[in-house]
């Protein structure tokens, strides 16, 4: 008698349940049940409410800050590893402490090799995370890692535009490897932006590196935090004399002051996904669903098919 291999379950941290569910309905099922108990002082114990033994789980959750959305998915994985689960898969659209991948000086830690380790202690098979804030990221991990592009899904919306004298451009140096991926598939020009931060989330001079006048530029990068970098990128551009400057940025931490810089700069729009929900609308920023992408390539883990045709990048 042949063993058939059964139906993956979906479960969802608690922060990500928007995103999860629409990702459970591309699948073609429905979230499995879970409860989250929590005592008085802050501690938080989740709980599977339906078998797991001997199956394939996909748990989804971001982990952006605050640390409790890590702590979730810690836990997740325990519990899941600890009910038997055959094969268990952390789901994270946005991998968090990814910034801190390096010492970039004396004394301090390297947080994304740190999350790794923690993430396989703690149970996980496999990882399935998108745009990475550094691709070396990877080797941090001793599991498959499936890291995915969003590049997927915004380069179909920027065609879409027929933008003329489009130009792509990076708002550092780190991202300009990114960039000219984009380039590449869009035949465009490429412009690069060099900063100096006098402390974290703070530019103290930029400088653009290439020619926008007369040009559509559009800004790629891999997350928008305060939005200093975006906004003042922008209006240097503007300043420059380019026609028009849209941003791309796959993960919105959205923090601060962001949403007021964004609606008071010269940015036609700021196009990011659903990886991390919104604190609030605004009209000028775009949401492009990954929900749909991470359902295919959950599919296709399951089925052991190939995952390369969604390697844009």
């Amino acid at each position: 008698m042949l063993y058939q291999v059964p139906e993956p379950k979906i479960f969802t941290c608690t922060q990500s349940a928007g995103l999860a569910e629409r990702i459970a309905e591309s699948f073609g099922t429905s979230l499995g049940k879970i409860n989250f108990s929590r005592y008085s002082d802050g501690e938080f114990q989740p709980s599977f409410e339906e078998s797991i033994r001997g199956m394939r789980v996909f748990l989804i959750g971001s982990t952006n800050p605050s640390s409790e959305n890590l702590m979730e998915m810690l836990l997740m994985l325990d519990a899941a590893k600890r009910a038997s689960a055959r094969h268990i898969t952390a789901v994270m659209p946005y991998f968090g402490w990814a910034r801190q991948d390096r010492k970039d000086k004396p004394r301090v830690p390297i947080a994304a090799k740190l999350v790794a380790k923690m993430l396989e202690a703690a149970g996980a098979t496999r990882i399935i995370t998108m745009d990475l804030h550094a691709d070396q990221i990877q080797g941090f991990f001793e599991k498959p890692v499936d890291h995915l592009f969003a590049s997927t899904l915004f380069l179909p919306y920027l065609k879409s535009l027929e933008l003329p004298n489009l130009t792509i451009a990076s708002p550092d140096m780190g991202g300009s490897k990114r960039a000219y991926a984009y380039s590449k598939h869009l035949n465009c020009d490429v412009v690069v932006c060099y900063k100096q931060r006098a402390v974290a989330n703070t530019i103290s001079h930029m400088e653009l590196i290439g020619q926008v006048e007369g040009k559509n530029v559009v800004l790629v990068d891999d997350m928008v935090d305060t939005a200093g970098t975006l906004t003042k990128a922008a209006d240097l551009m503007m300043e420059r004399g380019a026609l028009s400057v849209r941003a791309i940025s796959t993960h919105p931490l959205l923090s601060g002051e962001a949403y007021e810089r964004i609606e008071n700069s010269q940015l036609t729009e700021l196009i990011v996904t659903d990886s991390i929900p919104l604190k609030r609308e605004s009209k000028k920023i775009r949401v492009i669903s990954c929900a749909d992408l991470f359902a295919d390539v959950m599919q296709r883990v399951h089925h052991n098919t190939s995952i390369s045709s969604k390697f844009l990048m």
